[in-house]
């Protein structure tokens, strides 16, 4: 029953993976504030009528996003918006079964042990959270701000993330089970070399949910300078200070290119270093597979910037974080 519960959690992994590509597309189509109230059960139902649609474009008309930004839309274009977000919330929908149905039936058939069981109920727990704390995220931008903050957006990012590293944990635990044998020192540094690159690797998913919290990413379309410089002049500009590591647009860009420029140089070290230890094949794998996925992630990041972010590669380049974000917990756990 090891494997069938496995199997389960690489599909839940696999759902919020879409999630969080539908959640980047939200985020970037400015659609996540078109669904005004938080209905988990009535929400399911999309609107059938145009009545039911008239009462949501007037809901919508309350809202400061459509009072200073989108003043005058047509309710076709609202209906652009609206699809986006009702999907990244039935999907949200989708995966709470997913997960706890399953969750169900693997306890009823008593398939689930103590420790085990503990792992489980934290994620669920985690899911519920994240829910809450994705409607928490879209009020912000209900009251006087037509965006949502930032703070919330990347707390909301990164729960996500959290929540697809513990599945993913749980599931390669029950697959391999046994790790490597051989413990000798050169190996034990680099399995903590590759928890501290999972770390930053988390750390830059952070920094790029303020790049998107604050559409940074659309300032200083030049690289690899900075419109002409290293360090661009207005990266102090905020008082107090710490303010511009969070809302000044040249400081939250500059720290997330620096935190992809410190990977780029860490990762080929890392794995120019798992080349002089005989590792098994999957723990090879996973290194050239981490290897290849910050070639493409650190690529697409870079032609989203350069063209200036265009839909189609910053969900790429969302996506990408992801899978870079994969490999490296799946380094790590091949490396015990």
């Amino acid at each position: 029953m090891q494997k069938s519960i496995a199997a389960w959690l690489l599909i839940c992994c696999a759902l919020v993976f879409a999630m969080v590509v539908v959640g980047g597309v939200t985020r970037l189509t400015d659609s996540g504030l078109s669904i005004v109230e938080w209905q988990p059960i009535v929400g399911t139902l999309p609107p059938l009528s145009q009545a039911d649609w008239d009462v949501l474009f007037e809901k919508y008309h309350q809202t400061p996003q459509y009072q200073k930004i989108n003043l005058g839309m047509s309710l076709e274009e609202f209906k652009g918006i609206f699809w986006w977000e009702y999907f990244h919330r039935l999907l949200g929908r989708v995966i709470g079964l997913a997960y706890f149905l399953p969750f169900a039936y693997f306890v009823a058939r008593r398939g689930i042990d103590g420790p085990l069981g503990m792992k489980l109920t934290g994620i669920l727990v985690l899911g519920g959270l994240q829910g809450a704390m994705g409607w928490y995220m879209v009020k912000s931008g209900l009251v006087d701000n037509p965006s949502v903050s930032q703070y919330r957006l990347t707390a909301h990012l990164g729960l996500a993330f959290i929540i697809y590293a513990a599945m993913f944990r749980v599931a390669l635990d029950l697959l391999y089970p046994v790790g490597i044998s051989d413990g000798s020192i050169r190996l034990r540094r680099l399995q903590r070399f590759s928890v501290g690159l999972t770390a930053l690797i988390f750390v830059m998913i952070l920094s790029g949910g303020f790049v998107a919290g604050i559409h940074a990413g659309r300032a200083y379309n030049t690289f690899p300078l900075m419109n002409g410089h290293v360090v661009p002049p207005e990266i102090f500009m905020l008082e107090p200070w710490y303010r511009n590591f969070f809302e000044n647009v040249a400081t939250v860009q500059f720290d997330h290119r620096l935190i992809a420029w410190t990977l780029a140089i860490l990762i080929p070290l890392f794995w120019f270093k798992s080349r002089s230890l005989p590792l098994p094949g999957s723990a090879r794998l996973a290194c050239n597979l981490l290897l290849a996925m910050l070639a493409i992630q650190v690529s697409l990041g870079i032609a989203t910037l350069l063209l200036v972010v265009p839909l189609h590669l910053a969900a790429a380049h969302q996506a990408g974080a992801l899978l870079l974000f994969t490999a490296a917990l799946w380094t790590n756990h091949r490396l015990r």
